[in-house]
Formats: C-alpha cells, sequence, structure tokens
C-alpha cells in the first residue's frame, strides 16, 4: 500500500475521516452525513491506494484527476484531502461556516486538492468525462475518476455521458457508484426504481464491476484491478448508507439530520471503539 499522510492502511483513513466528518457536520449543524459516511471507504481506498496525487503539488499536471459527483457529501472529500496532507486538519473545524471556502457542497475554489465545486447531481460526472477526453486528446497518461450516488444516476444527464465515454473508449475513465440504494426522500426503488443498474451500464457498452460489500476495502482494491482496456470502466459498490454508526446505517433520516446530544455521544463513542 502506498503511504500517504502517515497511513498506511486505508482502513485507518476511513476511521479518520468518519470521525472528522462526525465532528464537522456536528459543529456546523449541517446535513448529509448518511451520504458521507456511505461514500467514506471508496475515497479512503482511492487516496490511500489507486490515485497518483502529491499533496505537495496538488495541480501537477501527471496527476490523477477525482471529481466527487455527489456533491453533498462533500466534507468527506475536505476531511480525506486534509489527513492525506493537502491542508491541515485543523482547517475542518471552518467546514460550513460563514466566509469559509469549505462549503456544504464540495467547493474547489481555495480548496488544495479539490478538482471541481459540484452539488447539481449529475453535472460532475459529466465533467469528469470531459477531463478524461482531453486527457486522450493531448496524449497524457493520467486517470480520470468520479463517485456518482444510485440517486444521481435518476439524471438524464448521467446516461448521456455513459453514451459519450463508450463512443470515444475513455478507458481512462472509471465511475464508482455509492450504491447505498437510499436517496433523499426515501428508498431509490420507491423513488423510480433504478432496477439492475450493472445490467443498464453493461448496455451502454461499459465494463461493469459489482463490489458486493462496497463498504470491504479488500473488494474496492480488487475491483479496480479489474478494469480493461478500450470501454470505459464503472464499479457498482454496494454500500450501506450511514455505514459505521450502528443508529445511522439504513436511516434515511440521517441524509438530513446532523447528530447532536445523545446521538453525538454514542457516534463519537462508536468510532472510539472502532479503533481500538
Amino acid at each position: 500500500m502506498n503511504q500517504r499522510g502517515g497511513f498506511t492502511h486505508s482502513e485507518q483513513l476511513a476511521l479518520k475521516i468518519r470521525k472528522d466528518t462526525i465532528e464537522m457536520v456536528h459543529t456546523a449543524h449541517a446535513s448529509h452525513i448518511g451520504a458521507v459516511l456511505s461514500v467514506t471507504d471508496i475515497l479512503a481506498v482511492l487516496y490511500a491506494d489507486i490515485l497518483k496525487i502529491d499533496p505537495h503539488m496538488p495541480r501537477m499536471e501527471e496527476r490523477d484527476r477525482l471529481v466527487l459527483s455527489k456533491g453533498h457529501a462533500g466534507a468527506a472529500i475536505y476531511a480525506v484531502l486534509a489527513e492525506c496532507g493537502f491542508f491541515p486538519v485543523e482547517e475542518l473545524k471552518k467546514y460550513y461556516s460563514d466566509g469559509s471556502v469549505y462549503s456544504g457542497h464540495v467547493s474547489a475554489k481555495g480548496v488544495p486538492g479539490a478538482e471541481l465545486s459540484t452539488g447539481s447531481l449529475g453535472h460532475g460526472a459529466c465533467v469528469a468525462c470531459g477531463m478524461a477526453l482531453a486527457a486522450k486528446r493531448m496524449h497524457q497518461k493520467h486517470q480520470v475518476y468520479t463517485v456518482v450516488g444510485d440517486g444521481e444516476c435518476e439524471e438524464g444527464s448521467i446516461w448521456e455521458m455513459a453514451l459519450f465515454a463508450h463512443k470515444y473508449q475513455l478507458d481512462n475513465f472509471t465511475v464508482i457508484v455509492d450504491h447505498n440504494k437510499m436517496q433523499a426522500m426515501g428508498s431509490c426503488e420507491e423513488v423510480i426504481a433504478l432496477g439492475s443498474l450493472s445490467e443498464k451500464w453493461k448496455s451502454f457498452g461499459w465494463n461493469v464491476i459489482e463490489v458486493l460489500d462496497g463498504n470491504n476495502h479488500d473488494q474496492l482494491r480488487a475491483a479496480f484491478a479489474e478494469r480493461v482496456r478500450r470501454k470505459p470502466n464503472v464499479i457498482i459498490a454496494h454500500t450501506v448508507k450511514g455505514k459505521g454508526i450502528s443508529f445511522m446505517e439504513g436511516n434515511l433520516i440521517w441524509h438530513y439530520k446532523d447528530p447532536q446530544g445523545e446521538a453525538y455521544s454514542q457516534a463519537v463513542k462508536e468510532l472510539e471503539e472502532a479503533g481500538i
């Protein structure tokens, strides 16, 4: 494994992200902690083991690009960037406060390591696809990654992007679907039945890699090793919304609610125990 910011295991990085983001959302009275916790393991594996990056040169030309298209989980991006050394962890205390560059949705303005401001669902993935096309045409070797939500896959722009990436054989482009099966107003099946995401992406010409436990780091690492040439790749990671905090797991209310009082104390306790 690569050594980033003092971490030798992505699991340790994920625990730090969870601790940071619980504190951030608690202090700021912000939302979306459930979405943050479901995507944490995906980001930890990417930053610990997959991405070619250098926190001392955040804009180096040959770096890999990562766009968090599900921008409402932006707290996780800020936390992973801080823990990997792009800026001091102390900066996370400014999250979602007046005048802060660390807005509720991902902001790239003034945030080293953040590639794109996101929040309008479907937008980030499309820009990431454009980044991959530009890299191909300029004969650059870096990879482009984007993380989307399963509810985000209801956006028509996602499927326009999928057609485009297949047409231009963007094998330097990997989409990771955080498939926690829940979105803002209910389960994905209740809101708009998605059916089989794997079959949908296959029908658009993508190489599909399904991860049955998308919060399992070994399974995630294995999935990245299964990518192929001459096709864009999509990793469908079956995750749990609110993963890592027992009373948040699979509970829709934590899409909106911030942990205060007993809920905050219990969340901190569980994470401390997980680190023993």
